[in-house]
């Protein structure tokens, strides 16, 4: 393998394993002497627990509350907010209130039965339009916002002072579950010396490491983390794992044996974090011939009950909602509201697939209003290389969008077939989306909070060389890349490339496995290290590589004003979507998809294909079909993957791909973040695809046949001309 042809398509080091049926996930784990957890919840949204009335135990069955936290009973994160086991209170339907621990899980379900709670039930706020009516401390104190922030570009007032004409829109997004093949699990298992080891299935070693420590009140050589083989993620384990191995550890602690936790698929979908439902308000000044002078926008988001990931959530949403768009003067204010749900959290897209459907549909809500061609009006503002982004930084790499639409309007026709489903369209339509991705975490997360460091360590009289970090394959295909990277820097073949499993006992912390910066973070420092490893290996013995993250020279950000480069790189991507509604049942057929991304050099070019399969049909399901709701009591009504639907490549068929190059230095071998840049675009060129189908304004996700019904009940939706 040489730099030239990285891409080229090799088969997954682990497919073998996987397919073979002896990969060993949590589930298939087993202990001496181990027992098992049960959780008991709330099924109350706010209330006082008074009394917790409990049957008489078998011997070896055990009740975990929050008295037997030995540390603080919160879960470190961004805000200690979140109690490991309920105190006083309850804030949501699911929230821990106990664990149950025993031998035997059919016997723990009968005795979780037989616990009884007394509650007081308070007033709960189960939507942000409530929860803001309660503003001043009635719920969750101050103002019940978690986070909210705001900045401003250019000269706005003399912008809306000077426009010609000003458009008022609202857009909403519900919620969205992972829907991951392997539920979540957890086993914790008590060592000698105090110490504690957990294994389980996760996106983040060292996150769950930092909150165990400070759960069980001991220093970082006394807590050891160990990533099984994960079946899925998509963002849902990466802050949501720290609770359930927080209640294996404090289980496991008290005693004194090894405690499995593990959620069948009723239990994960009910109790687990989901995507933020978003309300986003566009005030937008058009000048004499319709063009964009100015910009106010509002965002709201739904943490649910507390804090969690909501806050970097909110900030990706807040610094991606112009798109790929210059808006010369612009005002953007957003905050995340807390509502007594289930708290929500990291799903793949973090808070961008709301942003761009929202911005995505003004755009063709505009130009249809001023009868011009959706993608006209949107080429009319695409940005260009040297153009200042949403929180005035710059686009300082090429922008190759022009070309990437060249590509895609080969691929589908999308300009033909609009305007002949224009003229005639009989219920057939076609839209396209246009959507960035910024890599990496904001701003100078990378460089004041992450710190990676990776290791590259090869063996004493040995060829082979071991990857020391703390990123997962969570069936993305890390394992397959990172090895090939570090084969193609050195130049050996990448057998003999070792990378286990993540073990904090072991590895450094090149931080999480999320934001789209595995590849080009931490593959980068992989490369950079393997170069430094090629220099010095004629030398004897082992050898070892430290690498550390350095921030690019380029990058300048100010975190108190939001302003600057908020991402080091963007990837880039179009999405046409072609359908055809049934007047009758409203009932959408998706007839074709298209795609064309730039992520810069594609490391593993299969891996990247399922990485588009997947995220465009991810997010089909987002803008289509999955559909999430809360009870009048804040109870989740979809609780299985029998009434929460989520599609497959039957429902939409073959998603046709290509990809466009655009080198990024600070990238290995030239690569930028793909993962989350495939959802995005996708809900966008459905929902404009079904509005011209049916001549309509859509405002909403997920677009089902009952919202479409309401919307041809309402001719203020009618926007187009028939």
């Amino acid at each position: 393998m040489n730099n030239t042809n990285i891409g080229i398509r090799v088969s997954k080091v682990d497919n073998q394993e996987k397919t073979s049926g002896s990969a060993k996930y949590i589930a298939d784990l087993k202990f001496d002497n181990m027992l098992y957890g049960k959780t008991i919840r709330s099924t109350k949204a706010r209330a006082k627990i008074q009394a917790i009335h409990y049957p008489v135990l078998p011997k070896e069955y055990f009740i975990i509350d929050h008295n037997d936290v030995p540390g603080q009973n919160r879960v470190k994160f961004l805000v200690n907010d979140q109690p490991f086991l309920a105190e006083t209170m309850v804030n949501y339907i699911g929230e821990p209130i106990v664990l149950i621990v025993g031998p035997n899980r059919q016997k723990l379900k009968e005795l979780a039965n037989k616990i009884t709670i007394e509650y007081q039930p308070l007033t709960a706020a189960l939507t942000y339009e409530e929860s803001l009516r309660c503003a001043g401390g009635a719920i969750f104190g101050k103002d019940n916002k978690f986070a909210s922030y705001a900045y401003e570009k250019g000269d706005v007032a003399l912008a809306f002072s000077q426009a010609n004409s000003i458009e008022t829109d609202e857009y909403t997004t519900g919620y969205q579950k992972h829907a991951y093949l392997e539920n979540q699990g957890m086993i914790a298992v008590p060592e000698a010396d105090d110490k504690v080891t957990v294994y389980g299935s996760m996106q983040c070693p060292y996150y769950i490491k930092r909150a165990l420590e400070q759960a069980l009140a001991l220093p970082e050589e006394k807590v050891r983390i160990v990533q099984t083989t994960t079946g899925g993620a998509f963002g849902g384990k990466e802050d949501y794992p720290s609770i359930l191995a927080g209640h294996a550890a404090i289980a496991a602690k008290k005693v004194g044996r090894p405690v499995a936790i593990l959620y069948d698929r009723l239990e994960d979908m009910a109790s687990t974090t989901r995507r933020h439902p978003a309300q986003i308000t566009f005030q937008t000044a058009l000048d004499e011939s319709g063009k964009i002078i100015g910009m106010k926008i509002d965002v709201i988001l739904d943490g649910g009950a507390y804090a969690g990931i909501s806050d970097v959530v909110l900030q990706r949403s807040l610094f991606n909602i112009t798109g790929v768009y210059h808006i010369q003067n612009l005002e953007v204010h957003g905050c995340v509201v807390a509502t007594n749900t289930i708290p929500n959290g990291a799903f793949r897209g973090f808070g961008a697939p709301q942003a761009f459907f929202a911005m995505e549909m003004h755009m063709e809500m505009l130009a249809r209003k001023l009868q011009k061609n959706p993608l006209d009006y949107k080429k009319l503002h695409m940005v260009k290389q040297g153009d200042t982004t949403a929180t005035s930084g710059l686009f300082l790499d090429k922008v190759p969008l022009p070309e990437m639409l060249a590509t895609i309007e080969k691929m589908s026709d999308y300009t033909k077939k609009y305007e002949l489903y224009q003229k005639n369209g009989n219920h057939h339509g076609i839209g396209i989306s246009l959507f960035l991705h910024g890599c990496g975490f904001t701003g100078s997360g990378e460089r004041d909070i992450i710190k990676a460091k990776i290791k590259l360590r090869r063996q004493a009289n040995s060829q082979q060389v071991e990857i020391l970090a703390a990123n997962v394959d969570m069936g993305q295909g890390l394992k397959t890349t990172f090895k090939k990277i570090v084969a193609a820097a050195l130049v050996i073949p990448m057998t003999d490339i070792i990378f286990n499993n993540p073990d904090t006992d072991h590895v450094p912390d090149s931080g999480p496995t999320v934001a789209s910066r595995s590849i080009m973070i931490v593959g980068k420092l992989l490369e950079d290290a393997a170069r430094k490893l090629k220099a010095r290996w004629q030398e004897k013995g082992a050898i070892e590589i430290t690498q550390a993250y350095k921030q690019p020279e380029r990058m300048h950000w100010d975190s108190e004003k939001s302003r600057g480069d908020a991402y080091p790189a963007y990837a880039w991507g179009i999405n046409v979507v072609e359908t055809t509604v049934d007047p009758l049942t409203l009932q959408v057929d998706v007839n074709g998809v298209w795609t064309i991304f730039d992520i810069g050099q594609a490391i593993d070019e299969q891996i990247i294909q399922g990485q588009i399969e997947g995220g465009v049909l991810q997010g089909l399901g987002y803008a289509s079909m999955e559909v999430m709701t809360n009870d009048q009591n804040g109870k989740i009504m979809q609780d299985s993957l029998t009434n929460y639907t989520i599609p497959t490549m039957v429902d939409f068929g073959k998603v046709h791909h290509k990809l466009f190059t655009t080198y990024y230095d600070n990238g290995p071998f030239g690569a930028k973040g793909a993962g989350e840049l495939t959802l995005i675009g996708a809900a966008p060129a459905y929902a404009a695809a079904v509005a011209q189908a049916l001549k309509i304004h859509i405002d909403r996700l997920p677009v089902t046949p009952e919202y479409l019904l309401e919307v041809l009940q309402n001719e203020n939706h009618f926007l187009y001309v028939k």
